[in-house]
């Protein structure tokens, strides 16, 4: 089981290596988004995702009412 912390992709640092920054109540962390792109959501229309985030790694896009209740 893994446990996720909610986070908003806030901007995107690195698309070759598939990094960007990420809002974790307040906290700005940079973490690995290549868990959530693919050809129908590239790598620069993650900014504004909410996502699941575990040992910095975006895991999953979750939508903004499963963050707030997260």
């Amino acid at each position: 089981m893994c446990l996720g912390i909610p986070g908003q992709i806030t901007e995107i640092t690195d698309t070759t290596n598939k990094l960007a920054m990420v809002n974790i109540a307040g906290v700005k962390r940079q973490v690995n988004i290549a868990c959530i792109v693919d050809e129908t959501h590239p790598v620069e229309s993650c900014v504004g995702d909410w996502v699941l985030v575990h040992v910095g790694f975006a895991m999953n896009r979750i939508d903004e009412k499963e963050a707030a209740e997260t």
